[in-house]
């Protein structure tokens, strides 16, 4: 069967992961604090947690959280972007697939925390959401935690309208056996308010 194309393939052509990462040169260049994900999720943590980064793109969210001393595995689809992410950190699993068969890549289940930043639940191929949403709930231990941040409007998409709203997304989470512990809508933990244009959640998978 035919996997469909997801949107940021069709919004790079799965070409970007040179450009990405010079992005993010550029604005660390500038003083811009390029961690701020890294930061909120070892707030989370405790030490030597192990971490899925989901749609981990260059890496910069794992290498981070690999410096800070947790054990970290990058998935995704994007070829372009896994080079960068071996290139830099050649030591850490970085691994090419589609999330929304992440039980086809062997991993071990018993994550203490799976991510999914940078639009990753947005920008999925459509109709795979639920799917996705199942697959990184499976991965996680009892009590560990999903953390997502995502846009909610143009404003912050790279797209002409939204494709996921937060309660498609919580019930795809309720579905999946996570409970909704946390929403803020920026990762330096401003409060998130009802219609915000982004937000970032933190889900845990419930303990039987």
């Amino acid at each position: 069967m035919t996997r469909q194309r997801d949107r940021w393939a069709e919004l790079t052509g799965g070409q970007a992961g040179e450009e990405y990462a010079r992005r993010f040169a550029r604005l660390a260049a500038s003083g811009h604090d390029v961690h701020g994900e890294a930061t909120f999720c070892a707030a989370l943590l405790k030490p030597a947690a192990r971490i899925l980064d989901a749609g981990c793109g260059t890496g910069r969210i794992a290498i981070r959280l690999a410096e800070l001393g947790h054990l970290c595995t990058g998935v995704d689809v994007d070829r372009s972007m896994l080079a960068v992410a071996r290139s830099n950190a050649p030591t850490q699993e970085w691994l090419h697939g589609d999330l929304a068969h992440l039980d086809s890549l062997g991993l071990e289940p018993g994550f203490d925390l799976a991510l999914a930043a940078g639009n990753v639940i947005p920008l999925l191929a459509p109709g795979t959401e639920p799917a996705v949403v199942r697959q990184l709930a499976a991965i996680l231990s009892p009590g560990g935690l999903l953390v997502t941040g995502m846009g909610l409007d143009a404003e912050h998409l790279p797209l002409p309208e939204p494709t996921v709203t937060l309660q498609e997304f919580d019930h795809w989470c309720t579905r999946a056996g996570l409970i909704l512990r946390q929403r803020f809508a920026t990762w330096g933990g401003a409060p998130y308010r009802q219609g915000g244009g982004y937000a970032v959640s933190v889900h845990s998978r419930r303990i039987a």
